[in-house]
């Protein structure tokens, strides 16, 4: 009843809230896009999944009960194609994340991998996002969920999100002092945007604390210490964004990839980032990094939400 290309589809759109990013994820047509949403909301009697105008893209209701249906339909599909071409994954698989998932349900998603492919030995690094670009630049690594560089185009891209400035409640920033930073360390991706905005805004800045933890920079953001750039769709709890009577610079948007090491990549990746998709019981040649990105990109949405949200 449900068409899992069509399931896909709908999946690539409600974690990129954009046709067109979802199009250039799966690399097809926008047109495509628009079709297979089309003849998925038919097939559910004609439910409309998404509201969308000039400027945006959103789930609906209904859309929102798709997710978890669209999600347990590709697995079960996956399964019976690995089972039925006797085809087992395994080896072994270096996956790196970014701290931004710590608080997030990126846990769930690798529990259903390592329960769905138990012959692969998963070892997981949780870095800084530019730390992950380097030690996958240097083999260290296979597979990388992480926020790109500016100006980069490589990697599929599993969602984009805003950054914005967040601290405490009670957290009041004088506009005339120089305004108080919680930081990563270098090289750090929001760090690194952070203090690009306020140099090009002409606005004093100073360190109150750095850490490469996220925990670290959470404590001490709640505990009034200063600001920090986080995106919008992570914001922890107790925190919040700094209101507009800062008048901190924007920080625009950050994209969140996959990025796949030297020879762990999809057979016909392209230099864009728009790795084809091969959908479940893929080729033969399919690898444990491949699955693990499948199954990423099918549960992207969790990865926006934070742990324990449904």
């Amino acid at each position: 009843m449900y068409d899992p290309a069509q399931l896909r589809t709908f999946l690539a759109v409600a974690q990129t809230l954009s046709f067109t990013q979802a199009a250039r994820r799966l690399d097809v047509r926008q047109s495509t896009v628009s079709q297979h949403v089309r003849r998925l909301e038919a097939a559910a009697g004609d439910r409309q999944l998404f509201t969308r105008d000039t400027h945006s893209v959103e789930l609906t209701e209904d859309g929102e009960a798709m997710l978890g249906f669209a999600r347990t339909i590709l697995a079960a599909h996956e399964r019976a194609a690995a089972y039925f071409s006797g085809t087992r994954l395994r080896g072994r698989l270096r996956f790196g994340a970014s701290e931004d998932f710590v608080l997030t349900r990126l846990p769930e998603i690798l529990e259903s991998f390592r329960t769905d492919h138990p012959e692969v030995d998963l070892e997981l690094t949780v870095e800084l996002s530019g730390t992950l670009h380097e030690r996958l630049a240097a083999g260290e690594l296979d597979l990388v969920l992480a926020k790109r560089r500016g100006g980069d185009t490589h990697g599929e891209l599993v969602w984009q999100s805003t950054l914005t400035w967040i601290g405490a409640p009670h957290l009041r920033i004088d506009p005339e002092r120089p305004v108080p930073l919680i930081l990563f360390p270098a090289p750090g991706i929001t760090r690194a945007r952070a203090l690009e905005v306020l140099e090009a805004d002409g606005r004093a800045w100073r360190i109150a604390c750095t850490s490469a933890s996220l925990s670290g920079l959470i404590a001490a953001a709640r505990a009034g210490l200063g600001v920090m750039a986080h995106s919008r769709g992570l914001i922890p709890p107790g925190l919040v964004p700094v209101p507009a009577r800062a008048a901190l610079p924007e920080l625009g948007d950050v994209d969140f990839v996959l990025l796949h090491g030297h020879g762990h990549g999809r057979q016909d990746a392209k230099p864009g980032g728009q790795g084809r998709h091969t959908g479940a019981g893929g080729s033969s040649d399919r690898s444990p990094a491949d699955a693990l990105a499948d199954a990423i990109l099918a549960g992207g949405d969790r990865l926006h939400r934070p742990a324990g949200a449904r």
